[in-house]
């Protein structure tokens, strides 16, 4: 039973919509009816005003003053938009609720078929995952820094035009990995089943505190994923034999170009992500239906001869 939805209270929902995605706006006024007839209270951001002006009981205004009242927020999308979301969630702690409108959705708790489980969330039977977020730094050559937050990774990746690069990632002021690669990810366990798991990396509980390190596709037989602690402070060095910059991302939008004279650390962070899970154990049976949908069809293949 969640701490939100207290008795007597109504339910404040920001929503946040990917209208980018297939028939999202059609989830969005159906999920819309049931919160409604449950009495909830809906807000969105202005920019959404023009979509859903036909729906009345609706609040538009600014997107950071609604996140800052609200109790909880519904991502209606998929992964990116929960991701699009987490910033604003973790910086007034708030609960995100995810409803899938696309392919993978993997920390999605609803599927746009599912959305009567709506009425269970109205009704307080959920549960509530706790997810750690990671924080980087960037000492520029001339000492200026910045900062950024990642709920799933940050990804370092060669110059474009670079055929290979090397790295040295220390921890404590001890080298741990000095490596040729393409890049390299640090991630959360939740963004262990991302790119890392892609990079050959493993999956990790997201409910675990830790740091994963992956190799992008490195020049070594010896290479595998690292797991550091979550008190652990990461320093990155790079080296190319290029003039161009390497790339960053965070949480697969880049963000800024580092040189070879720059800094990156990475830390586990202050800020918490919360995410609601109505059906409870989704993270497994995400695992099971996303995850190793080929393999179960070989199975159930086999089965049937």
């Amino acid at each position: 039973m969640s701490e939100i939805n207290k008795e007597g209270n109504l339910l404040n929902i920001y929503i946040l919509p990917n209208l980018k995605k297939d028939n999202s706006e059609l989830y969005v006024r159906e999920a819309v009816k049931i919160l409604k007839q449950n009495d909830a209270e809906l807000s969105m951001s202005e920019k959404y005003k023009t979509d859903f002006s036909d729906i009345t009981f609706i609040e538009f205004s600014d997107e950071d003053k609604l996140v800052s009242k609200c109790d909880v927020i519904l991502a209606v999308g998929g992964d990116g938009t929960i991701l699009k979301a987490s910033l604003s969630a973790s910086k007034y702690d708030k609960p995100i609720l995810g409803l899938n409108c696309g392919r993978l959705g993997f920390m999605c708790t609803l599927e746009h078929n599912e959305l009567e489980l709506l009425n269970n969330f109205c009704n307080g039977d959920y549960v509530v995952q706790k997810r750690i977020m990671l924080d980087g730094e960037i000492t520029k050559q001339d000492n200026n820094k910045k900062t950024f937050t990642a709920l799933n990774d940050i990804v370092v990746s060669k110059p474009p035009h670079s055929k290979i690069s090397d790295f040295e990632v220390s921890k404590s002021g001890k080298i741990v990995s000095s490596i040729r690669a393409d890049g390299l990810i640090f991630s959360t366990p939740t963004g262990a089943t991302a790119y890392s798991l892609s990079a050959g990396g493993p999956i990790i509980e997201p409910d675990m505190e830790c740091i994963e390190f992956t190799p992008i596709c490195p020049h070594s037989l010896l290479s595998r994923t690292m797991i550091f602690s979550k008190t652990s402070k990461l320093t990155v060095k790079f080296f190319t034999n290029s003039n161009e910059f390497f790339g960053l991302s965070v949480d697969g939008v880049t963000e800024d170009d580092i040189s070879q004279k720059d800094i990156l650390t990475i830390s586990m962070s202050d800020r918490y992500i919360k995410l609601i899970d109505i059906k409870g154990g989704s993270f497994f049976d995400s695992v099971n239906s996303k995850l190793m949908r080929p393999l179960k069809v070989v199975m159930e293949d086999n089965d049937n001869v």
